[in-house]
């Protein structure tokens, strides 16, 4: 077994075929800056990132529902801090709460319940917006709003599956080489879901930690796979990921979520990716089923590339001249886990 040196060496020598490996996370592409990953390969293996920030692929026009609601009479909108710059194509719930919309963030779902019982008075609509890993929180949530008799809250829903997006990528997107799975989604889903990808598209999936040395590991694992031409599913995070995930999780889930089509902000509407309320619980849901997704792309911004892989961040031409955490003209400089956004913070760019 190689040494953890000795895997530093190979990786920073290495002299091949150009090599570029999308890590899906967020919190990947944080941990690849703190531990300063980029420095110790060669400049032929290139870490991109990709479509793993739900808060950067959330459609316009479900922005622009919420803003509708904030500025309804006696409704109020929960949301997570995250969402509030990011701007429909008109305002952004920041924008909305300035004109007198009623908006209130929240640091756990679970107050929203509190909320809502004490005033019953208010329709309060909550923004459910995550992967896998959030959606069994939301369905938990729904199941004590039923228990309780809660009917005046509500979700608007914008819950995506990464899968589908996975294999969007690898039909669209010839260049990327390779995926460092995401993490925290891995522990919900289990990793045996990479391995058809892995097998149709020929392509190393390499589930991995947060740690540094975690990820030097997996791309060792993608560099060792791609020179044998042997491409397979990889869990190098056993300690959390197991081959089937959280079957508990996945229950609640299933339970009062089905799939369906839906909308990803800067790619389109792809197919089985989203999760929607059940029909039979539509009492509960504040008009998720959006049908029109126009949306209007700020001059200049390139989100879509970012989101895809096809650029780095600082390649966009409004990266920290133009856009910035405190004037985000796209959402993948608003989030906490968009790539632009972790970029501004971990990287100093000469312009």
């Amino acid at each position: 077994m190689k040494t953890l040196e000795q895997v530093k060496t190979e990786l920073k020598n290495y002299t091949g075929k150009k090599i570029k490996i999308m890590e899906v996370c967020g919190t990947h592409t944080s941990s690849i800056f703190k531990n300063g990953i980029r420095s110790l390969l060669s400049p032929d293996i290139q870490l991109i990132s990709g479509p793993g920030c739900p808060v950067c692929v959330t459609a316009s026009a479900y922005i622009d529902k919420l803003v509708e609601y904030a500025l309804k009479e006696n409704t109020c909108v929960l949301t997570f801090g995250d969402m509030m710059k990011v701007k429909g194509n008109q305002y952004s719930l920041t924008e909305a709460k300035a004109l007198g919309g009623n908006v209130k963030i929240l640091y756990s779902p679970l107050s929203a319940m509190k909320l809502a019982k004490e005033d019953t008075h208010t329709e309060y609509i909550f923004a459910a917006v995550g992967f896998e890993t959030t959606t069994p929180i939301y369905a938990l949530m729904l199941e004590e709003i039923i228990t309780n008799h809660i009917t005046n809250l509500k979700f608007l829903t914008s819950l995506k599956t990464i899968l589908p997006a996975l294999s969007f990528v690898c039909e669209n997107e010839k260049e990327i080489d390779a995926f460092l799975c995401p993490g925290h989604v891995s522990v919900i889903t289990g990793c045996s879901i990479y391995e058809e990808l892995a097998q149709k598209y020929q392509k190393p999936f390499v589930v991995a930690g947060f740690e540094g040395e975690h990820i030097v590991a997996a791309v060792d694992e993608i560099l060792h796979q791609l020179k044998k031409k042997q491409y397979s599913m990889k869990n190098m995070y056993t300690s959390s990921v197991t081959e089937l995930g959280n079957q508990k999780a996945a229950a609640i889930t299933d339970q009062y979520f089905e799939t369906a089509d839906d909308y990803w902000r800067g790619i389109g509407i792809i197919k089985s990716s989203g999760l929607k309320l059940r029909w039979e619980y539509q009492q509960y849901d504040a008009g998720s089923r959006i049908t029109d997704y126009t949306e209007q792309v700020p001059k200049g911004c390139r989100c879509q590339d970012v989101i895809l892989g096809r650029i780095q961040p600082v390649d966009c031409p409004l990266f920290q001249t133009v856009c910035s955490p405190l004037n985000a003209v796209g959402p993948c400089m608003v989030s906490t886990e968009g790539a632009c956004g972790i970029w501004y913070k971990n990287r100093r760019v000469t312009v």
